[in-house]
């Protein structure tokens, strides 16, 4: 296997480039003109003792100096830790906190920051030292290339530090070596079925691994192209990132089922694009609900997308990225079950896809090159039989070692050998369908109802801001769990938008919300990477913080 370091030294010669755009402007910067600028940089870091052994934080916005210093940290044989940026204004000393304390957890040697952000964390006693992005590159400059030293290859150094996105737990630093992340690599291409004049188009955060290892670091490592914008870019106006493919001729991109819902409004008004070239896209990070990916498909047909390009996958930080790809150019294919049986029995009974009481879910593929995947009981850890529900546990070349410095959560992270995902499925055929997240099922009167039903549905209803509705169980009288609908609205009219998400509940899952609580736009908590928070939503419920419109 290469080193990772061989790996950039390699597609470096590849003559591929890297294509900032951001707006309507772009610059396109050949991958080997990038390389030596790394170099240079890498050379800055040397000079200020970085090398293998170090972590290098780094928190700045999507740009060029952004994606150099990543590229001159692994020259430098140091540890990335790509630090998230705050999801709304309004958060910002929960941001400054949260900064803080994963740079305190990863042990930071040096934080690297982008200038408008260093005001934000002015240093303080026991901090590590900082340096302004563009002072690394200034200093780089003047030392050149030639001043680089390139340390030993070394398979097993730490290259990621990957911080989880906390969506139910507080966040962990996923350790992924060089041998893992090269895998993983290694095993997307292959599953992927990825061609050397590919064109990848992504607007993904760079502190989450799917932008990271799924969106960059593969044409980076591999001398692909590679179009890159912001996440402030694609949600000011969804319509680029369609304008994107189509302009750069796009082959591959990626982004969680919200943002195929914020494709498909954009592509309804759109005119004039060119869909044609889209080989791959995947649909991944949250649960994929086949109703958008219908509706995306439908939507882009005029501009030439074709169906089988819908690419519906599984993965996670502990993966690096890749867990579980479906063949390429399928398109999606779904699976129809029974929901009283699901709920009732844990065992996903086929049925009749347009009939009353079914459940369809996204086949996600079979295991990435290197992996095996299984079903078993989330208490017992006994294998489970097709179309038994029960826990997605993975072993194989792509699985982290561990939580970095936590051991407790890394024991309880494996049994006999396999990674525990936490994520509740079943197999079909040797494919992987998930119907929710373990902690997150409510149990009411014996059935099992996953919270995605509910958010789902309610958000469909009118007043109701979509991707913005959280569903949580609470212990109720007598011991026995409730469930608790919270929607952010600039509704009218609350109480009758209470009865709505009342009725809808009981029209999708039987059971009747014991509370429904409507919350001004930008309340509920998320992630870093977007993803809504349950947990946290729960105990702010619970401890009354919630403020209720009324």
């Amino acid at each position: 296997m290469l080193s990772l370091l061989s790996r950039l030294e390699r597609a470096a010669d590849s003559g591929g480039t890297v294509t900032f755009v951001s707006g309507d402007t772009s610059i396109a910067v050949p991958w080997s003109q990038l390389h030596d600028e790394a170099r240079a940089s890498a050379a800055a870091l040397q000079h200020r003792g970085i090398g293998p052994g170090r972590h290098v934080a780094i928190l700045a916005p999507t740009t060029r100096a952004l994606v150099t210093a990543i590229q001159a940290t692994w020259l430098a044989g140091a540890t990335i830790v790509v630090l998230p940026l705050p999801m709304r204004l309004a958060s910002i000393e929960e941001f400054i906190a949260q900064t803080r304390e994963r740079v305190r957890r990863a042990d930071t040697d040096l934080l690297l920051i982008d200038p408008d952000l260093a005001p934000y964390l002015e240093s303080r006693p026991g901090d590590p030292p900082s340096l302004v992005l563009t002072e690394l590159i200034e200093v780089g400059t003047r030392l050149g290339a030639g001043a680089y030293q390139r340390p030993a290859d070394d398979l097993d150094a730490l290259a990621i530090l990957q911080f989880t996105s906390g969506s139910t737990s507080e966040p962990k630093g996923v350790m992924l070596p060089q041998r893992v992340l090269g895998a993983n690599l290694d095993a997307c291409i292959e599953a992927g079925q990825l061609q050397d004049d590919d064109v990848f188009v992504s607007w993904l955060p760079l502190y989450h691994d799917m932008g990271l290892v799924g969106m960059l670091s593969i044409p980076m490592t591999t001398g692909r192209d590679l179009v890159l914008g912001a996440p402030q870019d694609f949600l000011g106006s969804p319509a680029r990132w369609m304008r994107w493919i189509s302009d750069h001729r796009g082959t591959v991109t990626a982004g969680p089922n919200f943002s195929w819902v914020l494709a498909t409004r954009a592509l309804r008004r759109a005119t004039d694009l060119d869909l044609s070239s889209l080989r791959i896209a995947l649909n991944g990070a949250e649960p994929v609900d086949p109703r958008t990916v219908e509706a995306f498909v439908e939507a882009g047909a005029p501009f030439g997308l074709r169906p089988g390009a819908i690419f519906p996958a599984f993965g996670m930080a502990e993966l690096a990225i890749g867990g579980t790809f479906p063949e390429p150019m399928r398109g999606l294919r779904t699976d129809a079950v029974d929901r009283r049986v699901l709920e009732s029995e844990r065992y996903a009974a086929p049925a009749e896809p347009a009939a009353e009481g079914t459940r369809e879910f996204a086949l996600l593929g079979r295991p990435l090159p290197g992996l095996e995947i299984r079903i078993a009981d989330p208490d017992s850890g006994r294998p489970l039989a097709e179309r038994e529900v029960g826990e997605l546990e993975i072993r194989g070349t792509s699985v982290t070692p561990g939580y970095y410095r936590n051991p407790e959560a890394t024991a309880a992270m494996f049994r006999d050998g396999w990674l525990r995902t936490g994520d509740l499925g079943y197999l079909v055929g040797g494919e992987l369908v998930l119907c929710g997240r373990i902690k997150d099922v409510i149990i009411i009167g014996g059935r099992n109802i996953f919270p995605e039903d509910v958010e789902r549905a309610v958000a469909e209803i009118d007043g109701v801001r979509a991707g913005n509705v959280i569903a949580f169980g609470v212990e109720g009288a007598k011991g026995k769990e409730q469930m608790v609908v919270v929607a952010e609205s600039r509704a009218d009219d609350p109480d009758g938008l209470r009865r709505l998400v009342h009725h809808r509940a009981m029209e999708v899952v039987g059971a009747p919300p014991h509370d429904i609580v409507l919350v001004t736009p930008g309340t509920l908590p998320k992630t870093s990477s977007g993803k809504l928070q349950r947990s946290l939503c729960r105990a702010k419920y619970l401890s009354r913080e919630l403020q209720p419109v009324h």
